[in-house]
């Protein structure tokens, strides 16, 4: 099952780029034995979009058919690190092809132009920058590839 993470803005080189780079690289090669990646990245130029509803407008028409739609988002979920591997693991076991994690921009997402999402997610209460998101996202989509995998990179 291919994992995307679609986001609005780019992240340009520097630590961050590094280390979404990073963590994508590792998931894509610890996931191809069991059936998840490739795990990439698209990134949506927001120089020309007005506002927070034609962004979420061109990240509705970035979500390939099919696709489950995982939103990041300050009033989802706070997942702990099996429960996020499980619902992945869970969507490749059923057949799922691709899944793509929706990040806003500064204002966030405008939930009345996107699909229904098959989850929600946050990082806590705290509204963090949007590239500390797709850090920590990349990183989270590794840990669960490795955790699936059986892979000692997560400890409890």
């Amino acid at each position: 099952m291919r994992l995307t993470i679609t986001a609005i803005g780019r992240v340009r080189s520097g630590a961050e780029r590094d280390l979404v780079d990073d963590y994508l690289s590792r998931a894509t090669a610890a996931g191809r034995a069991i059936g998840l990646g490739p795990v990439g990245e698209s990134e949506i130029d927001n120089r020309s979009l007005a506002d927070r509803t034609a962004e979420s407008k061109a990240l509705a028409d970035a979500i390939p058919a099919g696709a489950k739609c995982v939103f990041l988002d300050e009033r989802g979920k706070d997942l702990s690190a099996r429960d996020f591997a499980a619902k992945i693991g869970g969507w490749r076991d059923e057949g799922v092809r691709e899944t793509v994690f929706l990040i806003g921009g500064a204002d966030g997402l405008d939930h009345s132009v996107l699909p229904q999402p098959d989850l929600v997610i946050a990082y806590g209460k705290t509204v963090w920058p949007h590239k500390l998101v797709r850090v920590m996202l990349a990183e989270q989509l590794y840990r669960s590839v490795s955790i699936l995998a059986g892979m000692p990179y997560h400890r409890d």
